[in-house]
């Protein structure tokens, strides 16, 4: 035990890590002491939080103990601008904390206006129907934040960037990937909720929460998901993030024959259609594939095939994978009522959207669909995915 506490203080000795600056310099408290750029006070809460003594951050800082003790309680002052800068260097702090004016601050809102903009552009991107654009802008601006962030910059604005461009980057790679490789995109997705935990803000974990379990169910994680989504819905601060929620939750629910959970989740969605906008995935037309897909899923295939010729029409909301999802869903369908030709023709428009849009995933998806049933749709599949896969590989 003596051994791991002289390795902690000799890590401690040495400046924080970047994954302990993060959670403390994160926090709400954090924040508020920051703000008030009480040096003393930030000094106690510093050594609160490493377990240091006034003497070991004395020699982190290069002072001695009674120094750091009169610094504490306000009987000495560190007015002069380098020992003030080299304070932020050691403690990981942004200069302006300590009313320090700093070149490399211009540079801090351009990055964070530029991550914003980026951020904006990739979104666009993906629900147009090019997820490889969202994701080629994505890896640059998410590889500058994770460089910022093991320098030990971790301001609490670059942290919630961080967060939301790993989400952007996983969310971008689930399309993109094919099943196999789906995991990937789970991993990105995972590395925010070590940020957004911290920050005490119910929705923002939501939100990373929710697209966290939509990526675990498409890797096949089903029952984290499950556990994930609901995390997300009983943490929902209003009925648009709710609304957000509950069609992923019916979807991961129904992966896992939990009728009871999908039926309550899918009716919860319909009786919000009404009261909260209409995005791209929480609109009639998205929720009526959720619909046919769960039914199967759960043992209901009869009611799968009455409802499957009453679908909506898709509005402008409705993201162009969302049409690919529907139509292979629906093959699926017409497939159980042997609807052989039906089946046929939305699996062969299913295959031209998905290579438009450069989704292996859903090609796979027809693959087994069309199965032994429609072996030249399910040849054209395959051709399409090797195309692909080739492309990737290059």
């Amino acid at each position: 035990m003596a051994s791991r506490d002289n390795a902690d203080s000799t890590a401690a000795l040495n400046g924080p890590s970047a994954q302990h600056a993060l959670w403390h310099w994160a926090t709400p408290q954090a924040q508020l002491l920051l703000a008030a750029g009480d040096l003393g006070a930030i000094l106690r809460f510093y050594r609160a939080v490493h377990g240091l003594n006034q003497t070991e951050l004395g020699h982190q800082l290069g002072y001695d103990k009674t120094y750091i003790s009169a610094v504490e309680v306000g009987k000495r002052r560190l007015d002069d601008v380098g020992s003030r800068r080299r304070i932020c260097e050691r403690l990981r702090l942004p200069p302006h904390a300590l009313g320090i004016t700093d070149p490399a601050d211009s540079d801090h809102r351009a990055m964070l206006q530029f991550g914003e903009s980026t951020l904006r552009l990739a979104e666009i991107a993906r629900q147009s129907g090019h997820a490889s654009a969202a994701v080629a802008e994505l890896w640059p601006l998410v590889a500058r934040l994770e460089a910022r962030f093991e320098d030990g910059h971790t301001e609490r604005d670059v942290l919630r960037l961080l967060a939301r461009a790993r989400v952007g980057l996983g969310v971008a790679l689930g399309n993109v990937l094919p099943e196999e490789r789906l995991s990937t995109a789970a991993h990105w997705t995972a590395k925010s909720l070590h940020i957004a935990r911290h920050f005490e803000d119910p929705g923002f974990l939501s939100y990373v929460l929710r697209m966290h379990g939509n990526e675990l169910r498409k890797a096949h994680l089903r029952g984290a998901a499950v556990d994930r989504l609901c995390r997300a819905a009983a943490l929902a601060p209003d009925l648009d993030a709710r609304a957000a929620v509950l069609p992923l939750l019916a979807r991961a629910s129904g992966t896992i024959g939990d009728l009871q959970m999908f039926d309550r989740a899918t009716k919860e969605s319909g009786e919000l259609l009404d009261s909260v906008e209409h995005t791209s995935l929480f609109n009639p037309f998205a929720l009526h594939e959720i619909r046919l897909r769960g039914l199967v899923a759960t043992g209901r295939p009869a009611e799968a095939i009455r409802l499957a010729d009453s679908s909506p029409a898709p509005t402008m909301t409705v993201a162009p994978q969302w049409r690919v999802i529907e139509l292979v869903t629906v093959a699926h369908v017409r497939l159980l009522a042997d609807d052989r030709n039906g089946a046929a023709e939305s699996l062969t428009v299913a295959v031209r959207e998905a290579v438009t849009q450069r989704l292996p995933h859903q090609l796979q998806r027809v693959v087994r669909t069309a199965g032994g049933h429609l072996p030249a749709v399910r040849d054209l599949a395959s051709q399409a995915l090797g195309l692909l896969r080739q492309e990737m590989a290059a």
